[in-house]
């Protein structure tokens, strides 16, 4: 592998895989393809803009002879797609853009892998695409069916069941991963944890949809890049992986954290109407990542969260200008 083709490496989670591995893997050229929309920031790979073996390109994914000029000009042999919308509530109010770009822009994407002979395939999926689980069901394993519930959830499936199409059909080299909610720096702020400490800080209320008591397992973006790159280099071909933390947390519990770490009172928290179709649970069961491929999580979850309540309260300056970046853009397609 000489060449790697990262979509979408100046969000949130692409650009932690950046940061980690492009001056890790001096002798391996990444090319970042990024549309630059409102969850990306150039200032997120800084750290590695400018070495040798690093080159960023503006462009879309949805621009197939775009991908198809970089797939074969580039003589790219592998792709790590992270590229896309992922905003659940975004995606309620308006679920175009997640059609568009996590289904027609991978569907652009996979043909111009196949027009490369042997090209390496990494699709970046969510546990979203399980659909929810009772408070006391057995975590999902890779060989559920699919069954999302809502429009990010469902346009994420359709990517992940075309991409599989593409392996059982044409022979394209895929692997998959699904993993669990990311948290970390660098997260656009319509996320949980970074609106949180968001208002917390402006002396604003904390929403919090329904009783709270919704659960999801958090996994740090710095272990989840570790296991896109363990199942790029080390993952059997046509395998789903799932990619867990063990940190199952209410909603709730998330919020409670935030103001005990900012020094705030609890009762900041405000109950709202809840999110409609809202999962109740995810929780994948990432035995075959762990036992395949000897990952495991590296970042304390306590450790973890602290430190991601410390950065955004310590770079209001980043917080503001990604919320003027979004505030330019929402509402167009």
């Amino acid at each position: 592998m000489k060449t790697l083709l990262v979509t979408g490496g100046c969000g949130f989670i692409g650009s932690a895989f950046l940061r980690r591995f492009v001056a890790a893997e001096p002798g391996l050229r990444f090319v970042n393809l990024d549309l630059m929309t409102y969850a990306a920031d150039a200032e997120n790979v800084a750290a590695v803009d400018g070495l040798p073996n690093y080159r960023f390109v503006q462009g879309d994914v949805r621009d197939r002879a775009l991908m198809r000029d970089l797939v074969l000009g580039e003589s790219v042999d592998a792709i790590v797609h992270f590229a896309a919308e992922s905003h659940v509530d975004r995606s309620i109010n308006d679920s175009t853009a997640f059609v568009s770009t996590n289904v027609a822009g991978t569907h652009a994407l996979l043909d111009a892998a196949r027009a490369r002979l042997g090209v390496r395939f990494m699709l970046v999926s969510t546990d979203e695409v399980y659909g929810s689980l009772g408070e006391n069901d057995p975590a999902t394993s890779e060989d559920a069916p699919l069954r999302p519930g809502s429009p990010y959830a469902a346009a994420k499936a359709g990517a992940d069941l075309l991409a599989q199409s593409y392996a059982r059909t044409y022979g394209l080299d895929l692997r998959i991963t699904r993993c669990a909610n990311n948290f970390g720096p660098c997260q656009y702020p319509e996320k949980l944890i970074p609106v949180l400490v968001r208002r917390a800080l402006a002396g604003e209320t904390l929403p919090m949809y329904g009783d709270g008591r919704n659960i999801r397992d958090w996994l740090h973006v710095d272990d989840h890049a570790a296991a896109v790159w363990a199942v790029l280099t080390r993952g059997v071909s046509g395998r789903v992986y799932n990619v867990g933390a063990d940190n199952p947390r209410r909603n709730l519990d998330i919020a409670q954290r935030v103001l005990d770490r900012l020094g705030l009172t609890r009762d900041r928290i405000a109950f709202v109407t809840d999110r409609l179709g809202h999962d109740w649970r995810y929780c994948v069961d990432d035995a075959r990542l762990r036992a395949e491929l000897g990952w495991t999580p590296q970042v304390d979850f306590d450790a973890g969260l602290n430190e991601t309540i410390d950065w955004y309260a310590t770079h209001p300056d980043w917080v503001e200008r990604a919320l003027v970046r979004g505030a330019a853009t929402w509402g167009r397609a």
